[in-house]
């Protein structure tokens, strides 16, 4: 029997390390990409910009988000607030907004935030669609970077930077060193196209491929995930500007954090069981190889994680764990070098470079990853169980901690010369 475990335990462990080598591959891509970018002539195309923000309770944050894009240096937009029927102070907040000639405010009964992104998209009139939460912040220049991305016409969508805005709790600041990780992912992922993922928090698609591949898919979680996943199946690149910033609030409690990927991780699930026959289709070339890939490492690899660390357990408990104690000490140094090279690469990257101060919380990481495998797990257990889909969004704090933002002082007044628009 012991044996027998002792084969199950090499059995799970190593496609544990077999996915970690391999993605050690990300180090001279996310390079290439970096040194690329900063040759590249930015894009002169300069069209009409319709920024889309669906909110729903938001009246904590919205004044903030909308200043921050009313300041963003680009000219030619047009601001689209969608309030979802919230039941708080953010309809009369947005409606002040009025006032400014390139604001729309539309109100609809509470449908998720899919249905409020259509509601935006039906109103909006620019050539190029620009979803931000709203929490998001601009820093006076996001919008132009983010066009930067469209270097050529197979260019569908191009997926921003987003960065905490609240770094007031060891959690944040956490989740900030994460987070330059994502962008060093998707840099790496960005220069072989296969980015799958333009973020709701701050992304953009041509109006022309939304009218070819339809909009949000609505009563679906993860929207932003599957709308991106069409745009690869039409055949459009997937760009990422990492200059184009948007902070944004990123949870400060362990229940808030557990929700949201919860909800991230089934949006990854469903989204990829609609668009299974991507899987292996010679017909996308190295997409439809790397999208298994992108799953067995999402959705499978925590399983086998949480279950390697039980037999570990049991091993241990047993006396017959099939590795010493040396090799495992020797296995987590590894482990632990290699998170914190990869953050410090990360971080440098994004020249970021007073987010290093926070590196002292990283060995938390340990019980972050262990906590993100067991969202999986309960993540998937949902979907088997068939719950039903919400949007579930955070509870918003309003602490912003960069100095950096675009949240310059905007006259307001009564709504002059137009109504609010409501929508059926």
């Amino acid at each position: 029997m012991i044996a027998t475990l002792g084969q199950y335990y090499f059995l799970l462990v190593g496609p544990v390390l077999l996915i970690g080598l391999i993605e050690l591959a990300y180090y001279p891509l996310a390079l290439a990409f970096e040194v690329r970018r900063r040759r590249e002539v930015p894009a002169s195309w300069r069209p009409r910009v319709s920024v889309i923000v669906p909110a729903y309770n938001e009246g904590r944050v919205i004044a903030a988000c909308v200043e921050s894009i009313l300041a963003d240096d680009y000219a030619d937009k047009e601001v689209i607030l969608v309030d979802d029927g919230s039941t708080d102070n953010t309809l009369p907040l947005l409606c002040r907004y009025l006032a400014r000639g390139n604001v729309t405010v539309l109100h609809r009964p509470n449908g998720g935030k899919a249905a409020a992104l259509n509601a935006g998209i039906e109103r909006a009139t620019g050539e190029v669609l620009v979803f931000v939460d709203a929490d998001g912040l601009f820093t006076g220049n996001t919008i132009g970077r983010l066009l930067n991305g469209f270097t050529g016409p197979d260019v569908g969508a191009v997926c921003g930077n987003d960065e905490p805005a609240n770094l007031d709790r060891v959690q944040t600041r956490l989740l900030a060193l994460l987070t330059h990780g994502t962008a060093f992912a998707r840099r790496a992922l960005a220069s072989v196209n296969l980015l799958t993922i333009v973020s709701g928090n701050i992304g953009a698609f041509r109006r022309s491929v939304l009218d070819e591949i339809g909009t949000f898919r609505e009563g679906f979680i993860g929207e932003d995930l599957e709308l991106t996943w069409r745009a690869h199946r039409a055949g459009y690149r997937v760009a990422f500007r990492p200059d184009a910033l948007v902070y944004a609030e990123v949870p400060s409690t362990a229940a808030g954090l557990w929700k949201q990927r919860v909800r991230w991780t089934r949006g990854l699930a469903q989204t990829a069981l609609l668009h299974r026959d991507l899987m292996f289709s010679p017909r996308h070339g190295r997409l439809g190889w790397y999208l298994p890939y992108n799953v067995l490492a999402m959705l499978v690899l925590p399983v086998l994680q949480v279950l390697s660390l039980l037999l570990t357990l049991a091993l241990l408990v047993s006396g017959d764990l099939p590795l010493s104690p040396q090799v495992l000490t020797g296995v987590g140094l590894i482990g632990a070098a290699t998170a914190v090279g990869t953050v410090v690469y990360a971080i440098a990257l994004d020249r970021a470079w007073r987010d290093l101060r926070f590196l002292y919380v990283l060995p938390l990481w340990t019980v972050y990853s262990l906590a993100m495998s067991l969202v999986v797990v309960r993540a998937l257990l949902l979907e088997a169980a068939g719950a039903p889909s919400r949007w579930n969004k955070l509870e918003r704090t309003g602490v912003i901690d960069r100095q950096d933002v675009s949240t310059l002082p905007v006259e307001l007044g009564a709504p002059a010369g137009r109504s609010t628009d409501v929508a059926a």
